[in-house]
């Protein structure tokens, strides 16, 4: 994963209204913001997982950010 890429995902989240990523359980949140990163770069198969991996890592601290904006 590289730097450009991990910017992009938390430039993401950051824009993301707070309520929405809430909303989600977390399979739909991790699909959703993958989907929304394939949107704007393409992803082979190595880099979409990798990515999925990080997003379940970091859950709590996506939903603890969401919380403290809404």
């Amino acid at each position: 994963m590289t730097p450009t890429m991990l910017r992009q995902l938390w430039s993401l989240i950051e824009k993301t209204q707070a309520n929405f990523l809430l909303k989600l359980d977390d399979p739909s949140l991790v699909q959703w913001l993958l989907y929304q990163l394939k949107q704007d770069q393409t992803l082979n198969h190595e880099q979409t997982d990798i990515l999925s991996d990080y997003l379940h890592n970091r859950l709590s601290l996506i939903r603890d950010l969401a919380q403290q904006r809404s």
